[in-house]
């Protein structure tokens, strides 16, 4: 499960990657698309945080300025592997609250994944909005990552 995990999170950390050195070649970035991207960041920082079970540093919509999210896009990416490389029972389950307030439990193995498709899914919003701006969007999908 570790491998699988690694691999994953290579995956997303490549995009996330990818990502960011797009919007540093903008002009502008559009603001759903910053938006987006800050909110990806904040629930990776937020789920590492409920695995660790320790208090997170981010709101869910928190803005981050832009020279900033590639620190924060290291850190996230350093947290989770140390939580795979520590991680005995990724079936273990634990306890948290969302952000509402609400108690959930998930199992590591299902936080974790929750985190590569959570991330998936804003970076494909993200993308959806650069053609709508008339920016050529990033190629991100698995198999050029694995090329």
């Amino acid at each position: 499960m570790e491998g699988f995990f690694n691999e994953l999170f290579d995956y997303n950390f490549f995009c996330n990657k990818q990502l960011i050195e797009a919007f540093d070649k903008l002009e502008g970035i559009p603001e759903k698309s910053a938006s987006l991207f800050n909110h990806l960041l904040n629930a990776h920082h937020i789920w590492n945080a409920r695995i660790t079970g320790t208090e997170p540093s981010f709101q869910v919509w928190q803005e981050h300025p832009v020279a900033t999210w590639k620190d924060i896009h290291y850190e996230n990416q350093r947290n989770t592997f140390e939580i795979i490389t520590n991680t005995d029972d990724f079936e273990a389950r634990i306890d948290y609250h969302n952000s509402e307030g609400r108690l959930f439990t998930n199992t590591v193995q299902d936080m974790l994944f929750h985190i590569v498709n959570h991330s998936t899914h804003h970076r494909a919003q993200i993308l959806v909005d650069f053609r709508d701006q008339g920016i050529e969007p990033v190629s991100l999908d698995y198999v050029f990552y694995k090329r």
